[in-house]
């Protein structure tokens, strides 16, 4: 092999031990989330919400106020509502496929999910009371 050769392979090794590394901290950030929503990717969104009955998916950013207001009642939500309703969280500058595979145009929006499809929308930063009646819509 080349000197040049051998470079690019190495180039290539390095490469990949990063994204390997980078993949399995994203998965130790997820198991030590327990009670905290499981943030979902571009790449799991699918799958995520058509293996739950009902999910809740919180369409978000790290710099919008309106979302960070809403953290910490989607945190209770998701402690309300453990072992009934899925609640992620998708950070749509970080996916933005899912985003607009969703035309969410404003954050935060909530959607509703049921069996891996939309049944409902609460765009905005909303009381509590809001979400859970429109999750209760659909629960049961």
């Amino acid at each position: 092999m080349s000197g040049e050769h051998e470079r690019l392979i190495s180039k290539e090794e390095e490469e990949l031990k990063r994204i390997r590394e980078k993949k399995l901290a994203e998965f130790k950030a997820r198991k030590k989330m327990g009670n905290e929503p499981v943030h979902v990717t571009d790449a799991d969104f699918e799958e995520t919400v058509k293996k739950h009955s009902l999910a809740l998916i919180d369409f978000w950013a790290p710099w919008c106020g309106p979302c960070l207001a809403l953290t910490p009642v989607i945190e209770e939500l998701n402690k309300d509502y453990a072992g009934r309703v899925f609640v992620g969280k998708l950070n749509v500058d970080e996916n933005p496929q899912t985003a607009e595979c969703f035309q969410v145009f404003s954050i935060p929006t909530l959607l509703i999910m049921k069996s891996g499809r939309e049944v409902d929308r609460i765009v905005g930063c909303v009381p509590k009371k809001h979400i859970e009646a429109a999750l209760g819509k659909h629960l049961g």
